[in-house]
Parts: C-alpha cells; sequence; structure tokens
C-alpha cells in the first residue's frame, strides 16, 4: 500500500514538472512583464463596453494588435469575430484559444475609476451597458497571451488560433452569431483543430485558482415563448372572458412541478425559469393575450428532451382546462459545454504546473451556459474557470454574474495567460502528437 501510495505521488510529481520543464527559460519574466499592459487593455474594454454584434470598437484594438505581433489576421468572422494565426517554430497539433468579447445590456452600479457609463440599444429598447460578466478580462488575456507566445515563437510546437469571438452572450433578434457563426464561418476547419481549449473567470473563485469538471460541465440552454389567447373583457365581468393571465400563472406554477416533481434529479440538476410575462395596457381591461419567455437548463441530453415533452403537455392541458388555446415554441441557444475526460486528464499537469497543485479542483456541473460548446462538437475541448475574487474575501458575498455591482479582481489575470501557455507547450507531449 504504502509503495503504490509512494509510486503515484512520484508519478503525479513527475508529470507536474515535465510541464514545467516544457516552458522557455524567460516565460515567468515575459508573463510578468506582460501584465500592465493586460490590466490596461482590460479597463479600456471594461470602460467602453459594446453588446453582442456590435463589437466594433474592440475588434479592432484586438485586430490591430494581433497584426502588430505578424500573426495571420481574420476579421469579419460572424459580424465582428476576429482570429490570429501563430505558426511555430516546431512542428506540433494545431490548437485553439478563444476569448469572447461582448458585454451585457446592465447599467454598472461599481464605483471604480473606469466604470461604463456606455449606452446602447438592445431589442429596441434603450440600455446600459456594462462588462458584467468578464469577457473584458479574456479579452485581454488573450492578447496577453498571443504577445507572449509570439515572443518565444521558436519555441512554440505547432499552430495557435487566438479566436475572440462576439455575441457569447446571444445576439439581438433577427441576428445570427456568436460561437456557432464562428463555427459556420469555418474557424476549426482551416486549419483542422486539434483540440480547443477557453476559460470564464467567476467572481465567487479566489484569485489564482482554477476549477474544472471533466464530462458535462455547463448546462445546455434552451429558450422558450408561451403565448397564451384568450378572451377579452371588462376587469369587472371576468366571468365574460377568458383571462389569459391567470392561465399564465397556473402554468408557470405547472412547469414548476416538471423539475420538483417529475424528473428524476439525482440524474443530473435542470431549471426551468419564466423571466418575463406581459400582458395588458390597463388596471381595468382582461386583455387577449399573455407572452411568457424564459430558459430552460439541462446537463442530460435524454432529460432535455423529455422536459421538453413535458413542458408542452403542461402548457396545452392547463390552456386547454380554461378554454383558452396556446402556442408554445422552444428555441435551442447552446448544447451542453463537455469537456473530453481524455483531454482534462492530460491537461491537468499544465493547469497544476501554472497555478500549483493546490490551486487547482474539481468541481460539480453548473447550471449556466456557454456557447463555447459549440467548439466541442467539432474537436475535443477544455472549457475550464479561473479564480477572479479578492484575496481572503467570502464567496457567499460576491457579487454575482450577470448583475450591477459585478467585480473582478486582476491579480489573477496572469494565471489565466500562464494557464494557455502552458497548455500550448504541454498538449503535444501529453496527447501523443508527432
Amino acid at each position: 500500500m504504502i509503495k503504490s501510495i509512494v509510486v503515484g505521488i512520484l508519478l503525479l510529481a513527475g508529470s507536474v514538472c515535465l510541464g514545467q520543464s516544457n516552458m522557455p527559460k524567460d516565460y515567468e519574466n515575459l508573463v510578468k512583464a506582460e501584465m500592465p499592459q493586460v490590466v490596461k487593455w482590460r479597463r479600456d474594454f471594461h470602460q467602453n463596453p459594446e453588446l453582442g454584434n456590435r463589437e466594433v470598437r474592440t475588434s479592432k484594438i484586438v485586430a490591430d494588435h494581433l497584426k502588430s505581433l505578424g500573426l495571420v489576421v481574420k476579421t469579419g468572422i460572424a459580424t465582428t469575430g476576429v482570429t490570429g494565426i501563430l505558426h511555430g517554430g516546431k512542428p506540433g497539433p494545431v490548437l485553439l484559444l478563444r476569448a469572447d468579447m461582448d458585454g451585457l445590456p446592465i447599467t454598472e452600479a461599481v464605483d471604480i475609476p473606469f466604470a461604463s457609463k456606455a449606452a446602447s440599444e438592445y431589442n429596441g429598447k434603450k440600455v446600459g451597458v456594462m462588462h458584467a460578466c468578464g469577457h473584458d478580462s479574456h479579452t485581454a488575456m488573450l492578447m496577453g497571451t498571443a504577445e507572449v507566445l509570439t515572443k518565444m515563437k521558436k519555441d512554440v510546437p505547432g499552430t495557435i488560433i487566438f479566436l475572440f469571438q462576439p455575441a457569447e452572450e446571444g445576439v439581438p433578434e433577427g441576428e445570427t452569431g456568436g460561437a456557432s457563426g464562428m463555427v459556420d464561418a469555418g474557424v476549426m476547419d482551416d486549419p483542422k483543430v486539434d483540440a480547443a481549449f477557453g476559460l470564464h473567470i467567476e467572481s465567487d473563485i479566489e484569485a489564482g485558482n482554477i476549477e474544472y469538471k471533466a464530462g458535462g460541465f455547463m448546462a445546455a440552454c434552451d429558450w422558450f415563448t408561451i403565448k397564451v389567447k384568450g378572451k377579452g373583457a371588462h376587469g369587472s365581468q371576468a366571468w365574460k372572458g377568458i383571462d389569459p393571465i391567470v392561465v399564465s400563472a397556473q402554468i408557470i406554477n405547472g412547469l414548476q412541478t416538471i423539475i420538483s416533481r417529475q424528473e428524476d434529479i439525482t440524474k443530473a440538476p435542470a431549471v426551468i425559469t419564466v423571466a418575463t410575462i406581459n400582458s395588458g395596457v390597463r388596471h381595468n381591461i382582461i386583455p387577449d393575450e399573455c407572452i411568457m419567455t424564459g430558459t430552460i437548463r439541462t446537463l442530460d441530453t435524454a432529460m432535455q428532451h423529455d422536459i421538453h415533452t413535458r413542458m408542452k403537455r403542461t402548457v396545452e392541458m392547463i390552456a386547454a382546462s380554461a378554454g383558452a388555446s396556446v402556442e408554445f415554441n422552444i428555441d435551442p441557444a447552446c448544447p451542453v459545454v463537455y469537456n473530453t475526460p481524455t483531454l482534462v486528464s492530460n491537461t491537468l499537469p499544465s493547469l497544476q504546473a501554472a497555478a500549483g497543485r493546490d490551486h487547482v479542483k474539481e468541481r460539480n456541473w453548473v447550471t449556466g451556459a456557454e456557447d463555447f460548446s459549440f467548439y466541442g462538437l467539432k474537436a475535443p475541448s477544455f472549457f475550464f474557470y479561473l479564480g477572479g475574487m479578492p484575496k481572503g474575501a467570502d464567496p457567499k458575498k460576491a457579487p454575482g454574474h450577470h448583475t450591477t455591482s459585478f467585480y473582478i479582481d486582476e491579480s489573477g489575470f496572469d494565471l489565466g495567460i500562464k494557464a494557455f501557455c502552458q497548455i500550448v507547450f504541454d498538449y503535444g507531449k501529453a496527447n501523443k502528437v508527432k
């Protein structure tokens, strides 16, 4: 028993040392020297956020930087997407490193010198714009990674595609784009990608830490719309109409029983959320219809399909019981983020070399969604979390993503760059690429 433990420790230590030995000697200094510029980029992007498919200024800054490094640069992909290709000085695989660039229709409430004051229009409404999910950080870190790897070009094995994606948070109504748009444009095919990697900074994980999960990691996301058609009436004579608002209330309650009473949640978590409900114009008029929209999050494909079936049945039968009719539509947004298990196990020594073994932890699955999943449909992929919470802070009190108070500590940005660089140098040996 003792012998097996010792052997295991030696093998693990060897894996970590292997990752460290693959790096050029001046690697740490190059990352350190790059950090002031990375922070400067991030603050500029944060102060000047742009919504999905509108990242014109951001993508130009990215493209200009990649061109200055001598990379092969393509712009205007899936509206505003950018790629930069680095051909390393040694033979090796084709790896894709991805960052997203878009902000959210949120008005910032954080008191920082570079807070966003930007405003725009989203689906016909005037909105504030904020980087409330860390995409400004992702973009800045990948720009820094591109510069560090370019400075080590003669030692870089293979080809690296730096991919800067628009519209991860979704596109405006009537438009296309995001990761699926980038994939449709051929970013995974020319050259053909051997593996794709991405990271997401998290406001409730302490800076300096990485968290991951093999297999299903982040949920599939489906959007749904329910239009209940009733019959209008005077508010004082409700019996003369069919109240679509009351029917909608019953539908909302009925949908919640699908998860709480009908699905085996020991298999995987799932969430149904009705996020908007719109109906009526006056306090004493029962309207003709009510429209609801929401999202479905699932981590198991069979459960996903079963939930769709149960939702349709629930919606239609509740509406019919009141004499109303209903239109029910589901729009798939993105599939499950699936981390290829063998790729994860082969990459862990690289993450441990970058962060330190005690700072890389496995976590449970996440019901949030990420369109990075589309890259995983074309090649083995690995998406992991990077800490962005100030050290010593309470994760329970950390401001959430997609909120006006979202905040990221910049001290962990160097780890994001180190992780990407370490992966690039270790991948070939870990995956036996010739």
